[in-house]
């Protein structure tokens, strides 16, 4: 990495999963595969003007080769300095499969059956000891080598991302003390101090104090900001909020809570939505439909995403409102997500389940109600988001759920949204949605008439307006906000 210019920052991205990963070619050399997040795209951009590390889990045999072969050094890939952390197998499985994903990442959402699950066993304890607490200290290790490496007064800014790495800023600290700014951002929601008490407080508080160890905090929204600071008054003896909602006092640092709303890639969503394969797509989608109303949604399978909701939702607007019989149609295209999780393949089954129920009572002749159409298709998710009608966004919990904002910008048939007021976008978009409570069927069924019986110039006026908020603040805008305020405070300390 150049070092040329003392005062130019270091920013140091730290995920679970990386902005690469690589293929191991008959010459034995590597191919490289760009991920398709927003993230990567912003942090291009951020890599023409400072340097950007970003440090993530090597995942394949591939990836973990490469990294091998590394060693030490930072390898420059596509102007992004990468470093990957090679971890034991059997802790990483420990980590990721009972820590993280479902334990943390059900708490959040607040998806556990109390009564029932979850049980903290010895095989949590060990998976909390013997996976999660190493693999976090592993990545803190890996940042801390590369910090070693850079001239003392330099900025560094570190960025870690999410609910996988609650421990690195503990770790962090202890290794390089107050060198750096750490910056967490947590993409899901933060429930309030009632849903944490699901955790011992032998792994709940660890897991606040470290957070506490950041310079700051970033969330979805305001209210997730507002619930941290809750938790930690809650559950941390001497953690104050000195009478602020967006700030915890504990043991002499003073950590902010800030909501930074994370949003899509608006130029590459734009560009993909005019590709030859999604204009393909979108024919076939059209040809499909024929003349009917598109009702749709896009999901990962998740019972956080309230899929069976807003399937029962739809089944009651036919039976209320006959006179939609043949003429809309409810299309699902759902994206396979944690299928090694029990709870997943369930859950998958129930909503196939119910829409051959909704199919075996309403289907006519040349038309079937619900079609769910299972698999990973980012083209044709945009090409069916630019002919909706009507788009359902109703989860029970979602950080931010970007399906409503790439669909309101690629839409082109004024199409309404249906939104959640439990999504993060509600906070942004709501205004112009028709605001549907998660658990109701009932009223999200009156909602789906209401859109598809909404006048025109209506219509067009609410599409508008949620497409020019969209374009106002992509993902760049994101992650430049959070870099000014880490380097606003260096200035200024």
């Amino acid at each position: 990495m150049s070092n040329d210019e003392k005062n130019d920052p270091l920013i140091i991205i730290v995920s679970n999963r990386g902005p690469f990963s690589f293929e191991t070619k008959e010459d034995g050399s590597y191919r490289v595969r760009r991920g398709s997040g927003g993230l990567v795209t912003a942090l291009s951009a951020l890599a023409q003007k400072h340097d950007v590390l970003w440090v993530a889990s090597a995942m394949s045999d591939a990836d973990r080769q490469w990294a091998e072969e590394q060693g030490h050094k930072i390898e420059e890939v596509e102007e992004i300095y990468l470093k990957l952390v090679i971890h034991d197998e059997a802790q990483y499985q420990k980590y990721y499969n009972t820590i993280s994903n479902p334990l943390l990442w059900f708490i959040q959402h607040q998806l556990w059956d109390i009564p029932r699950s979850p049980t903290i066993t010895s095989q949590t304890w060990d998976a909390w000891e013997n996976g999660y607490r190493p693999i976090n200290k592993g990545f803190a290790q890996a940042i801390a080598s590369s910090v070693a490496e850079q001239d003392p007064g330099r900025p560094i800014v570190i960025f870690v991302q999410d609910y996988h790495l609650y421990m690195v800023p503990h770790y962090l600290r202890e290794i390089v003390g107050d060198r750096v700014q750490i910056q967490p951002f947590i993409h899901i929601p933060w429930p309030g101090p009632d849903a944490w008490r699901i955790l011992p407080a032998e792994i709940r508080t660890p897991i606040l104090a470290s957070l506490l160890q950041s310079n700051r905090v970033g969330f979805q929204t305001e209210k997730d900001a507002f619930n941290f600071v809750q938790t930690c008054r809650f559950y941390l003896p001497g953690a104050h909020s000195r009478g602020s909602r967006n700030s915890i006092d504990y043991q002499g640092r003073l950590v902010g809570a800030n909501a930074y709303p994370i949003s899509v890639d608006v130029e590459k969503v734009k560009e993909l939505g005019q590709e030859a394969q999604t204009q393909l797509l979108k024919s076939q989608l059209i040809n499909f439909i024929s003349d009917r109303r598109l009702i749709l949604r896009v999901d990962r399978i998740e019972p956080s995403k309230n899929i069976l909701r807003g399937l029962a939702a739809y089944r009651t607007l036919l039976e209320e409102y006959p006179e939609h019989q043949g003429k809309v149609q409810m299309m699902a295209l759902l994206v396979p997500s944690r299928m090694e999780v029990d709870e997943y393949q369930d859950y998958l089954q129930q909503i196939m389940a119910q829409a051959g129920m909704i199919n075996a009572k309403f289907s006519e002749a040349l038309w079937e109600p619900v079609r769910i159409v299972v698999g990973d298709n980012y083209h044709r998710a945009i090409g069916a988001m630019q002919i909706y009608d009507v788009l359902l966004v109703n989860p029970i919990a979602d950080g931010m759920n970007l399906v409503a904002k790439e669909g309101v910008l690629v839409n082109q048939r004024n199409g309404v949204l249906l939104l959640s007021e439990h999504a993060g976008a509600f906070y942004e978009l709501g205004d112009h949605a028709l605001i549907v409570s998660s658990f109701d069927v009932y009223g999200t069924a009156q909602a789906m008439h209401h859109a598809l019986t909404m006048r025109s110039a209506e219509r067009e006026q609410r599409a508008e307006v949620l497409r020019e908020i969209v374009e106002k603040a992509d993902v760049r805008r994101w992650f430049y906000d959070q870099l000014e305020d880490a380097l606003e405070v260096k200035r200024n300390s």
